[in-house]
């Protein structure tokens, strides 16, 4: 008969266990912990009870990774801001009105632009007094909604004649850097396709701008295009004009020097990017017979090596049951950062459902406001630097 072991692998081994307690104290293992992702952190809890005491004190819980909160969610033209938790409370873990970005009295709002490992990018629009018929001005801030910290962004290069900058994304990843960087992509009336982007660094405090001629070929991004960093580069989506349209992934490093395209699976077929587990994922419906999209079908890709340009399929769905149990269709909106879970929004965007793909379960559905289309995954930052001596 056997009996299942109910000790830890270090406590099966005490002799390893006080070898490692006299090499490593809590203060070096909290710095390895830091920069481990949080679905690790989750496991080791498992490996002893100091490691577990450790991880689980709330003390050291702004030392070290968090996991999902929920999603950041807003409306096509408004600028109020609304928060759908995934941990069943409902509760917002932060003031959605950043009230410390609106203390001037020509505030016209802020925009949620982008998330990046619990940093905001937004937009703070103000009253154009120079020419008060035209559109506001505004400039970028980059803040901590879980501190209060935050930091405002100096102007960026003026765009050539008959180009024009939109999609922006943020890049941070403490477990390399507390510094961030900015990417604004230049694109051109005529096409709308990318011809550079300016990049705004924390470590220099200023813009620079690149070029992506010859370096890339010619993509068109779609209206709102989703911004994700993973592995040293940005990436968002777009159509490319030399392919009849076909949709890929353009991907650029910080510097603005390494450029890349990554063809998207069924070409034409749209889906959702995100960052799950440190590496880039695309997220699909399938596709049947004769070339049409299956809606309840759906396939999650990944791209495991930063210098590939190809992407590996993880897993496939069936989200039958979700329509049935709510009687609703669905879209891939979002990805879990830290396991092979979708987010769907329903087609009237009042539903947002969480599926395991790799259980093939149906997890929380949520109720959100009609029409909400626009999501940005939070993961709490409790570190207080945002790597830059201007930082409020």
């Amino acid at each position: 008969m056997f009996e299942r072991n109910t000790k830890s692998r270090l406590e099966s081994h005490p002799g390893l266990t006080s070898e490692a307690a006299g090499l490593l104290t809590d203060d070096l293992i909290l710095e390895i912990f830091s920069r481990l992702p949080a679905r690790s952190l989750h496991r080791f809890k498992c490996v002893s009870v100091s490691w577990r005491d450790l991880i689980t004190d709330p003390a050291n819980r702004n030392k070290l990774s968090q996991t999902l909160a929920g999603f950041l969610y807003t409306f096509p033209g408004r600028r109020d801001h609304h928060f759908a938790s995934v941990s069943g409370d409902g509760a917002a873990p932060f003031d959605l009105s950043l009230p410390y970005l609106r203390n001037d009295k020509d505030d016209k709002g802020i925009t949620l632009v982008d998330a990046c490992n619990g940093l905001l990018l937004c937009r703070r629009h103000k009253k154009n007094k120079a020419t008060p018929s035209k559109e506001d001005d505004f400039g970028f801030v980059v803040c901590n909604p879980t501190t209060g910290r935050w930091v405002e962004l100096p102007p960026q290069p003026q765009a050539p004649p008959r180009r024009y900058t939109h999609t922006a994304g943020l890049a941070f990843d403490p477990a390399v850097s507390f510094h961030f960087h900015v990417l604004h992509f230049e694109e051109t009336y005529t096409g709308s396709y990318i011809t550079g982007v300016n990049i705004y660094s924390s470590r220099t405090g200023a813009w620079s701008h690149r070029d992506s001629s010859g370096m890339v070929e010619k993509v068109t991004l779609f209206s709102r295009s989703k911004c994700v960093f993973a592995g040293g580069m940005m990436y968002l989506m777009g159509n490319l004009e030399e392919m009849n349209g076909e949709y890929v992934l353009v991907g650029v490093d910080m510097e603005g020097k390494v450029w890349k395209t990554i063809r998207t699976p069924y070409g034409r077929r749209f889906g959702t990017i995100g960052l799950s587990q440190g590496c880039l994922h695309y997220v699909v419906a399938s596709v049947g017979d004769y070339d049409a999209i299956q809606v309840s079908e759906i396939a999650l890709w990944c791209l495991k090596d930063r210098d590939s340009k190809e992407l590996v399929l993880n897993h496939t769905a069936n989200i039958n049951k979700l329509m049935s149990m709510t009687e609703k269709m669905y879209m891939v909106a979002e990805i879990h950062p830290d396991c092979d879970t979708i987010f769907l929004v329903s087609f009237g965007g009042d539903t947002l459902a969480a599926y395991d793909m790799r259980h093939q379960k149906v997890g929380c559905i949520l109720n959100l406001e009609k029409n909400t289309r626009w999501f940005l995954p939070y993961v709490p930052l409790f570190s207080e630097s945002l790597a830059d001596e201007d930082c409020r």
